[in-house]
């Protein structure tokens, strides 16, 4: 019995089979619907709902021209713009690193990032993926190799040799362009990477030959004796940043912010610090202490790891807090008392057992004994580990006291006191009257905006440091 329904079954299902393989072979390709391309439709993103959210996102490269972390600091040319550029709008800023410029406008219409921070020549093809702004400046492109044996002294030499060049970019016609009016035989290799890793390459002597922007190459040339950039492939063009096609507002007040500051010169200052300052650029960029070429950020990572294990942290957070309090100075002293490199209060240095505060190993004990008193603290009201730090660093920098002001009046008027955003809309306004006066809070007066400040501006170095420095 239990056969022949096994029979009837497959019987049964033959005919429908049969027919959706004809339906299917009939179905025409013009029915078939065809995915958009990732630039066809936009997310729908101007300055309003930038300013809403409170942050500019930009996609910047991480080189020595660009943005890397130099003894703990953020610097390079396009950061400096963009934090510029984010005040002017009066919002803040948040940072992307990417290589790939297929995955930056990519993420740039997915409305994952709102600017493109990287010079880019305006040509038809990059206008489908995104509308340009005015210039930001003008760029030339050079050849970059060594003074050795492979050394060439016209390009008119490159005929039979191999260039790389970094995928996406407009190089390849640059070098098509010159194939044409050389009558070159030339061989051009992409590779999809960052400019510096092919100039690593070039004095490597992994490659002979690569083709960059000048300002890069520039800066590149003032730590590498063996580089010669001196022959140029194409002269200066205007180069600009990219934005949605369906933000205006932000396109204009953007273009607006480029005249004003090549009204100012502001543009022309940073430019010599980072491209012309050659001895500057060669210490920040040759340094065991930068993202870009040593890739640590300070002197004491190691002992600054051992107490981020201790606190379940991120290494690069701790550090964070530790160039905030004293830029990694050990003997730092500030104007209330505070010493070390966590600054800690006489009162704390003794309770934590700290005896020399400028005994780096000593102060970040003491640091991390205080920090893991301020964890357990906080730990049952705000159960969340990520958005327990926050409470635990604005504790750290105004007190636990202040803190838990904020949280009681939070709790007062139905607020969520789990969440830091809470609190420190009731922290930041402590300095009023008929807030500090309020019979909830305990701890009385305080400068609570100074601390709602501190917590984001430590979160967004630790942001960085998760960008540039490996964990």
């Amino acid at each position: 019995m239990e056969q022949s329904c096994m029979v009837k079954t497959r019987f049964f299902f033959l005919p429908i089979l049969s027919l959706l393989t004809f339906l299917s072979a009939c179905k025409s390709p013009e029915s078939e619907e065809t995915k958009p391309d990732f630039w066809e439709f936009p997310a729908e993103l101007d300055y309003n709902a930038i300013q809403n959210r409170g942050f500019l996102r930009a996609i910047v490269d991480n080189s020595s021209a660009s943005y890397y972390i130099y003894r703990g600091r953020t610097m390079g040319y396009e950061f400096e713009l963009l934090r510029n550029l984010a005040n002017h709008l009066g919002v803040g800023l948040r940072l992307i690193v990417r290589h790939d410029l297929e995955d930056a406008f990519r993420l740039l219409n997915k409305g994952k990032a709102d600017i493109v921070a990287i010079n880019f020549e305006v040509n038809e093809e990059r206008k489908k993926y995104a509308a340009f702004t005015q210039p930001v400046g003008l760029m030339k492109t050079v050849l970059v190799q060594r003074n050795d044996g492979s050394h060439i002294d016209s390009l008119a030499q490159l005929n039979g040799k191999q260039v790389y060049i970094k995928k996406g970019t407009v190089y390849k016609d640059r070098m098509r362009s010159l194939q044409d009016s050389l009558q070159l035989s030339l061989s051009v290799a992409e590779e999809n990477t960052g400019l510096e890793n092919l100039i690593n390459k070039v004095v490597q002597e992994e490659i002979d030959y690569t083709v960059v922007d000048n300002d890069v190459a520039l800066v590149n040339a003032t730590y590498y004796e063996i580089l010669d950039v001196d022959l140029t492939v194409s002269e200066e063009n205007p180069v600009s940043w990219a934005v949605r096609k369906n933000a205006p507002e932000l396109l204009a007040l953007i273009n607006e912010w480029i005249a004003r500051i090549d009204r100012t010169g502001y543009k022309a200052i940073l430019y010599h610090k980072y491209f012309l300052n050659k001895k500057n650029s060669y210490y920040r960029t040759s340094s065991a202490f930068s993202s870009v070429s040593g890739g640590r950020i300070s002197r004491y990572d190691e002992i600054i790891k051992e107490g981020a294990d201790q606190l379940g942290w991120d290494w690069r957070l701790l550090a964070a807090l530790v160039y905030k309090e004293s830029r990694f100075n050990n003997a730092a002293v500030s104007y209330a008392g505070a010493v070390g490199l966590l600054q800690l209060m006489p009162v704390t240095l003794q309770r934590f057992g700290v005896n020399d505060p400028n005994n780096p190993y000593e102060s970040l004990r003491g640091g991390v004994g205080y920090l893991r008193y301020l964890d357990g603290f906080w730990m049952e009201r705000v159960p969340d580990n990520t958005e327990r730090i926050k409470f635990i660093l604005a504790s750290y920098n105004v007190g636990h006291g202040h803190v838990q002001d904020a949280w009681r009046l939070a709790y007062k008027y139905g607020k969520d006191t789990r969440r830091w955003k809470n609190i420190a809309f009731y922290l930041e306004r402590k300095s009023q009257p008929e807030i500090y006066r309020d019979p909830w809070v305990k701890s009385g007066y305080a400068k609570g905006h100074v601390t709602v400040r501190y917590v984001r501006e430590v979160y967004g170095l630790y942001e960085s440091y998760k960008v540039l420095v490996e964990p």
